[in-house]
């Protein structure tokens, strides 16, 4: 299993561990906007999203509305995307708001 997301037709970010991205899906669900790779890193505090999806490709994150937090426990977190993974130089963020 490996810690994946998508990024569902209606915005949802949704994390999950799963073998592939679509297993991610719900019964009529598609997978428009990519998806990716998730880690959690415990010293910032924060969850990392990084790489992309094979089968549904790049994460358009600028399409995120809503975020499924029960895939990485149900707590919210900070969130961040990694462009340039497996260096952590760059962190943009996307959800911080606490």
């Amino acid at each position: 299993m490996y810690q994946k997301f998508i990024i569902t037709q209606n915005g949802i970010l949704r994390f999950g561990c799963v073998y592939l991205h679509r297993d991610l899906l719900t019964s009529g669900e598609q997978c428009p906007y990519g998806g990716g790779l998730w880690k959690l890193d415990e010293s910032r505090g924060a969850i990392l999203l990084y790489g992309s999806s094979f089968d549904f490709g790049y994460p358009e994150l600028s399409q995120i509305k809503s975020v499924e937090w029960d895939g990485v426990g149900g707590k919210p977190m900070p969130l961040f995307f990694l462009p340039y993974w497996p260096k952590e130089d760059l962190l943009i963020p996307i959800y911080t708001d606490f």
